[in-house]
């Protein structure tokens, strides 16, 4: 992803390193690079803004080459927000499915959650700011009214979790703008 973020915290710890962005529109051509410097004994860490690489953000395609090539992967745990925010959630954490995003068009977003509309597990999604008003009255139309719990901005500066029915949540984001970044935490249905 963006470089810049990485930079500042190998400089606060006074690493000096090269760095280099990796991201959905360049993994295919950057990714050959990387296996090669991997092949030729270099190690190389793949870091993440915020959350934990491969999970709804850059590096599957990376990780999966390294695999193909039999080469060692050294997962390090950090955050990620779809475990911070279950846990966060008050809704039952003994078992769950992660949807990653639903999608940008409301068919796509509809077509899942109708997949999702018997799900007994808890169900976990993450959404951007410009689409959470849009899913939760879809959510509320095609699940029905359940506890949600909508965490933004986790482990941040500006952290603020909201729980209620899905109804209870829209009013709330009715009253204000969305900003940061989402993630849904929906009871699975009774």
């Amino acid at each position: 992803e963006d470089t810049r973020h990485t930079r500042k915290l190998l400089s606060h710890y006074d690493i000096h390193t090269s760095v280099t962005s990796f991201y959905q529109q360049n993994q295919f051509k950057k990714a050959p690079y990387l296996i090669n410097c991997l092949e030729n004994g270099q190690d190389i860490a793949l870091v993440s803004k915020a959350g934990m690489p491969g999970i709804s953000d850059p590096g599957y395609y990376l990780i999966r080459e390294a695999v193909k090539k039999e080469i060692r992967i050294v997962p390090i745990p950090g955050p990620t927000a779809l475990i911070i925010a279950l846990v966060a959630s008050g809704i039952s954490m003994e078992s769950f499915v992660f949807e990653g995003f639903l999608g940008r068009s409301k068919a796509e977003r509809k077509k899942k959650l109708n997949q999702l509309k018997k799900e007994k597990r808890t169900i976990i999604l993450y959404e951007s700011p410009h689409r959470i008003k849009k899913i939760l009255p879809e959510i509320r139309e095609i699940l029905g009214e359940r506890n949600v719990v909508v965490a933004r901005e986790l482990t941040k500066k500006f952290e603020e979790i909201i729980r209620g029915s899905v109804s209870e949540v829209e009013a709330v984001f009715l009253k204000k703008e969305p900003r940061g970044e989402f993630t849904l935490v929906i009871e699975g249905k009774h």
